[in-house]
């Protein structure tokens, strides 16, 4: 979830911290590889005979990994690891959250991969390894020259921030980000304060009472700047207002109800610690549902299409004795990335990028080229996104979203729809090629196409949407004066640009 700092940069490879060795011998551990072959059965995964991308096999590549040997892995030379993907069980990222060691000897779909990187409890990013970046008190941008001396100032917080952040502990790998709650505090929660109170008032009071559910409250700055905002500007409504909290971190959940006390919300908020997939309570009431930059997180399914059969196959990981990392691909599609896959030919209506969109005789004539692959490059697609719409639909039937998030990233690996996978080392972030990556250590960020995600939206859910630029809505609903320089430039508009925002009724 970085923004547009700090700046990228590999640093260097000798280091005395036990870190150094695993992460960078995660930074190049793998490259997409294959063979075919027809599998019986998803389920049964032990009998899938998957299908891979080799060139070359190494006959003596296993002794020499066994014996500490260190070797890029390239499309073009690959350790055979088909027994092992027959032996290796089937996990998901539910049994992987019981375990306190990263997994080995076993296999997993991509989704279930990206998932236990993120989030597993005891070794997930966002459990034990990120930290948000925040101020001591607002940016006076009214002072500041222009949006230049703004980058200024925001990396000497940074520095500021990392300081204090080592007086407590030295970690040369601490993963820190920032987000426009916290850039932009208080004015970016209040934009979206005004927006709720005017929709609120419009169509709920005093008939209902404003209930606000925020998932992925961070550190729990939006909730208390929109909770500021209503106390201070509409008395009467915030005596109606309820802030509930979907929070799978309880570090967060802590510091979330900490801010809360300290600001004199307690009374007004519910902090649930979970996560909003397990979500099994029904709530009929009226209510809005902030989701702000959390599904760029969403765990996605990898598929490769047969450029001649356009016949998908869905990405497994293989996880070998040494926690390296194996791609499979197999056209027995799990039931979600099958669902995904039909309701979106179905319901989108504009065309979108996609690895079949070149025209089928330029696809086989790519496959006569030297070292073409059988397979395409991969296409990333947000199946838990869709379960998240499943959650709103069956338990919240009356929620209006409110969503934000980056609907293009530079520096993504390769594919359509790709994330950006980063770490952060000695202070400077570390962009790297491939997903599969130690678990913890990296952030795994995906873009959104808000136009496949509107119209899956609003099929599976009913409502009525807008999506429109992060710059329009906070044109829209922002007191654009508070975070205006003297030289006219106005950075809450012009900093993230690639984000869009969605809204239902």
């Amino acid at each position: 979830m970085d923004g547009n700092i700090p700046p990228t940069l590999t640093p260097p490879l000798s280091d005395g911290h036990p870190f150094t060795n695993s992460l960078f011998r995660s930074l190049f551990r793998h490259r997409p590889c294959v063979r075919t072959a027809h599998p019986p059965s998803f389920h049964n995964a032990s009998r899938i005979a998957p299908r891979r991308t080799v060139f070359a096999l190494r006959s003596d590549a296993k002794a020499a990994a066994a014996t500490g040997e260190w070797h890029q892995k390239s499309p073009y030379l690959q350790i055979d690891m088909t027994e092992e993907f027959k032996r290796y069980p089937m996990v998901t990222a539910l049994q992987l959250s019981k375990r306190r060691e990263r997994p080995k000897r076993v296999k997993m779909l991509v989704r279930d991969y990206i998932d236990d990187a993120l989030y597993n409890p005891h070794y997930g990013y966002f459990s034990k390894h990120a930290v948000i970046f925040e101020t001591a008190k607002p940016f006076n941008f009214r002072d500041m020259k222009d949006g230049m001396e703004f980058q200024k100032q925001l990396a000497e917080e940074y520095t500021r921030f990392e300081d204090k952040l080592d007086q407590e502990e030295q970690n040369p790998a601490r993963q820190l980000w920032h987000t426009p709650t916290e850039l932009f505090k208080p004015y970016y929660g209040e934009a979206i304060a005004r927006y709720l109170v005017t929709n609120y008032k419009l169509s709920l009071f005093p008939y209902n009472d404003l209930i606000i559910y925020e998932m992925g409250a961070g550190n729990g700055t939006m909730m208390v700047n929109v909770l500021d905002y209503i106390r201070s500007s509409d008395p009467d409504v915030y005596d109606r207002t309820k802030y509930k909290v979907i929070e799978i971190s309880e570090p967060l959940a802590r510091l979330q109800r900490k801010q809360a006390e300290e600001k004199g919300h307690l009374d007004k908020i519910e902090i649930v610690n979970k996560s909003v997939f397990d979500w099994d309570t029904y709530v009929p009431d009226p209510v809005f549902f902030l989701a702000l930059e959390v599904f760029d997180n969403f765990a996605h399914d990898m598929i490769r299409y047969d450029p001649e059969t356009e016949v998908p196959h869905q990405g497994i990981v293989l996880c070998d004795q040494n926690g390296d990392f194996h791609d499979f691909y197999t056209p027995l599609l799990d039931p979600i990335a099958e669902r995904f896959l039909r309701v979106r030919q179905h319901v989108v209506r504009t065309p979108f990028a996609h690895p079949l969109s070149k025209p089928k005789i330029l696809r086989k004539m790519r496959r006569l080229l030297p070292s073409a692959s059988n397979l395409t490059v991969p296409e990333y697609i947000p199946t838990k996104a869709i379960q998240f719409f499943d959650v709103l639909r069956e338990q919240f039937p009356a929620h209006r979203l409110v969503m934000s998030d980056f609907h293009s990233l530079p520096d993504s690996v390769q594919g359509f729809n790709s994330p950006v996978v980063q770490t952060r080392y000695k202070r400077e972030t570390v962009p790297v090629t491939t997903p599969f990556v130690q678990q913890g250590f990296f952030d795994i960020l995906f873009p959104t196409d808000f136009e496949v995600m509107d119209d899956m939206y609003k099929a599976l859910t009913g409502k009525l949407t807008r999506v429109m630029t992060h710059e329009d809505f906070m044109s829209r609903w922002a007191y654009l004066e508070e975070t205006e320089t003297r030289s006219g430039e106005n950075p809450l508009l012009s900093w993230y640009k690639n984000v869009s925002m969605l809204s239902s009724v």
